[in-house]
């Protein structure tokens, strides 16, 4: 998981947490916000894993809503390993930098929001039309893995 910076048509700043299973390519979250704190974060998580399950692991930098306390325990206590990228190696999370890359280009860069509410909608929108709509497979060509 990670964070994306945009903003609204009305300069207001926006936070948006995006989260990717590096194995299916599956995003169960995208979530804007004006501001993310850790028990944030870890609502998120707890919304998400009730659906899809608690993962061995959750790749994350260095970012201070990474390595709180409180994001620590619930890991902790759930049988979870936080895995942080090195500090200054965004290709330690690839799978996640190129998500928001794709996110950021086909999803941000094509609309203006003009408020939270309409952030989250389009974003929900580009996240259902990435999970269900496009084929998510091995990222290299059939019969070379």
């Amino acid at each position: 998981m990670d964070f994306v910076h945009d903003q609204l048509a009305t300069g207001s700043k926006l936070r948006i947490l995006t989260v990717i299973d590096t194995f299916s390519r599956f995003s169960p979250a995208v979530v804007p916000r004006f501001s993310f704190r850790a028990p944030d974060v870890i609502a998120v998580l707890d919304r998400v894993c009730g659906g899809v399950g608690y993962p061995a692991s959750i790749r994350v930098d260095q970012g201070s809503k990474f390595i709180s306390r409180d994001l620590d325990r619930w890991a902790y206590m759930r049988g979870v390993v936080l895995d942080f990228s090195r500090p200054g190696t965004p290709t330690d999370n690839a799978f996640i930098e190129s998500f928001n890359g794709t996110f950021r280009a086909e999803c941000l860069n094509q609309h203006w929001c003009m408020s939270l509410e309409d952030a989250v909608g389009k974003c929900e929108t580009w996240r259902r039309d990435y999970n269900e709509v496009r084929p998510h497979g091995p990222p290299w060509p059939a019969g070379t893995g």
